[in-house]
Order: structure tokens, then sequence, then C-alpha cells
């Protein structure tokens, strides 16, 4: 009927449900943005040996601009999810992908380590907006009868930017002038296409608006705490693995590997991220109790590697550590998305992936940069040594909340 073909077409309504499904290409072309934007995020990771030479800062100084970021993020965080919630994802998505092409600019322009740290703050405020709105946007289109398909292609459109970032970066600086120009310009042209596929995306205004503060710390509705709390105990410490590898990798490598290679710097952590990818297709059906106990298991694992690996200079240990630090954050991520995604309504979903996401980046911003100082003050051997046994037992306890918090369900984004 005519009626049912225009509710076919149309946008996705939040807050009363979906008249009709977008087309399942729109689903992955809505997870575009999210992986452009995740490109910046990491894109800077092979150039900071060329920034430390021409600039000169310490490996500390290197995790405090690396951990700008992560305070950019969390207060973009603290908007995102909630304005999102009330006045759409679009009105968020397009100033961020704006201040993503800013944060560009000022990469491509940097001579001061004050340059370094306000790209990195924009470019964390631009990824605070993605992983609240931009996220929900994919589920949005996906809608609720695809509602495991929109919670995994939301989540590897993360990651997969997060690792294809450090790769483009690295081969692109390696074998092109101008390396930090190039690569930024590449960077800005994505973000140009990502901002036209959020014009054209089928999201509409919320109809039913939630109440309460603009500016408060992300929450989820009455009855969904203990779902957001199993997904913050394992997304948590897989992602502070990753951004350890992301802040202090390539100067293990360096000791490792005695190389500075930007190349081998970033396909480190395409591999990390790549792992990170497969992962989440290779559990998707599995129910999320398992994919959560697995994800603990394997950032537990990669901290032993990485231990392994700095106690015996051993490079296949820290390539070992690397990719399971990706699986954990894989499996954490995913994991934590789809009980979200199955317990919290579309009215309050992008509020709901920033409160997960808060969880995790604030452990993620903090104990790297602990281990930068601890490596400058005792020696990169000792310090990593510490952060590794410390995230280790925090990745153990995260498998004891998941353990403690019930049966699981059939699947893991129903």
């Amino acid at each position: 009927m005519p009626g049912q073909r225009t509710s076919q077409v149309s946008a996705v309504t939040m807050g009363k449900g979906e008249r009709g499904a977008a087309p399942l290409w729109w689903v992955w072309l809505a997870a575009w943005p999210v992986t452009a934007v995740f490109v910046l995020s990491n894109a800077a990771t092979p150039l900071y040996v060329l920034w430390q030479h021409d600039i000169g800062f310490s490996k500390g100084t290197l995790t405090v601009v690396f951990a700008c970021y992560i305070v950019g993020l969390l207060g973009s965080l603290l908007v995102c999810g909630v304005v999102s919630d009330r006045i759409g994802r679009k009105p968020v998505l397009l100033p961020a992908l704006v201040l993503a092409l800013a944060a560009c600019l000022i990469f491509a322009t940097a001579t001061s380590v004050a340059a370094l740290i306000v790209a990195r703050l924009f470019t964390g405020i631009a990824v605070g907006a993605v992983v609240s709105a931009g996220m929900a946007a994919v589920s949005d289109v996906a809608g609720p009868a695809r509602k495991r398909a929109g919670a995994l292609l939301a989540s590897c459109a993360m990651v997969f930017g997060a690792g294809l970032g450090p790769l483009l970066a690295g081969v692109l600086s390696e074998t092109l002038p101008a390396p930090t120009v190039t690569v930024f310009a590449v960077e800005a042209a994505l973000l140009v296409t990502a901002v036209l596929a959020v014009l054209r995306m089928p999201l509409a205004r919320p109809m039913s608006p939630t109440r309460g503060a603009w500016l408060r710390v992300p929450a989820v509705p009455t009855g969904s705490g203990r779902q957001l709390a199993r997904g913050i105990a394992v997304f948590a410490p897989g992602i502070t693995a990753t951004s350890f590898v992301l802040s202090l990798g390539p100067s293990l490598l360096s000791g490792l590997l005695d190389t500075t290679s930007r190349v081998v710097a970033g396909a480190l952590a395409f591999v990390m991220f790549l792992a990170a990818t497969g992962v989440q297709f290779a559990v998707r059906r599995l129910d999320r109790r398992t994919v959560l106990l697995a994800g603990a298991a394997a950032t537990a694992l990669a901290m032993t590697a990485l231990i392994t690996a700095v106690a015996t200079a051993s490079v296949v240990a820290f390539v070992l550590a690397a990719l399971l630090a990706g699986a954990g954050q894989g499996m954490g991520q995913l994991g934590g998305l789809s009980l979200l995604n199955s317990a919290v309504p579309p009215a309050r979903l992008a509020e709901a992936n920033a409160a997960l996401n808060v969880g995790g980046y604030l452990m993620a911003g903090i104990l790297p940069v602990l281990a930068g100082y601890l490596s400058d003050g005792v020696g990169l051997t000792t310090g990593v040594t510490v952060f590794g046994a410390a995230l280790l037992g925090l990745a153990v306890v995260g498998g004891g909340v998941v353990i403690a918090g019930g049966r699981p369900a059939k699947r893991p984004a129903d």
C-alpha cells in the first residue's frame, strides 16, 4: 500500500518505535562517520616520533598529549549523549565532524606541544560525539529487528577505524613528502565524505525528548544498571590495554626491535584493531555473558604476554600482547553495547552509550599516563611490568563482575 511504502523509506523515529526499517546498505553507510572519526583518533600514533624529534618531549609528556584526547572525549560524553537523545543525532554529529576537520588542520601545522594538545582535545570531543550519537545512529537506522547487526556494525566501525588510522598514517608518512600534512589532508577528505553521509542519513528528531539536566554524568534508565556495570567491567580494562599500546607501543618497539619505523608502529596498531574487529564477527552468535568473559580473559592474557615481552625482550610476545589486547577490547565493547541495546529504549540509547564509554575511557586515560611517568622515573621495563600487573588484576575483577551478574541471555544483541 502507498502508506506502507512511505513508511519503509521514512526516517527512523526515536522514543515511539519504528514504522519501517531502512535498507541494509544504509546501516553500513551510517557506520561510516564512526569509522572516519576513529581513523583520526589514532592517525597521530606513528607520527609522535617525528614530533618528539622536532619539538622534543619525554614519554611522560607523550602520554599527557594522548590523555588530552581522553579529557576531550569525556567532556564531550557529558553532553553529547543527552543532547543527541533530545534534539537528534545529526545536530550532534555535524558539529563534531567540523571540529574533527579543525583538528586535522592543527595537526598538519603543529610546531609545539600546545598545538598537539589542542588537536588531541578537539579529536577527543569529536570522538565523544561519535561514540554516543554516531553509534546510536547506527542502531537507530538498523531498527529493532536488527539490533544484533546494529551493535556489531557500530562496534566494528569503531575498532576498524581506530586500526586503519595508524596504518594509513604510517604508510603515507614513510612514502610521501611532508608526512604530517599529507596524512591529515587525506583524513580531512575522509571526514568530508562522512559529513555527506550524515546529511543524507535517514534519521528524524526525537518524538519524546527526555527530561532533566542537559549537562550531567551519563546514566542508564532504572533497571539497566547491572548491564552497564558488566559492560564497563570488561570494556574498561580492554580499551586501557589498547590505549597503552597506542601511546607507549612505539617506545617499546624501539626498545625491542631497535626501530622507529612508522610503518611498523602503524601496522602493529592495525593488526591489534583488526583482531578487535575479527573477533567480534567470530563471537557474534555467542551469548553476552560468554562474550564478556572471553573479553576479560583475553585482556588478562594480553597483560601476561606484555609482562613477558618486556622481561625477555621478545617481539613475538609483544605482538601477541597487542593482538590479545585488541580481542579483549573488541569483545568487551561488543558485549557492553549488546547489553545496552537489549535493555535501553532508543530514546536513551545515546546517553547509555556515553555512560559505557565514560566508564571505559576514564581508566584508559589514567593508567597509561601513570605508566608513562613511572617509566620515565624507574625505566620502561619496570613501568610496563607494574602497569601490566595492575591491569591484569582489573581484568580478572571484571570477569568476576560478569560471573556475579546473572545468567546469560540467548543472543549478544537480540
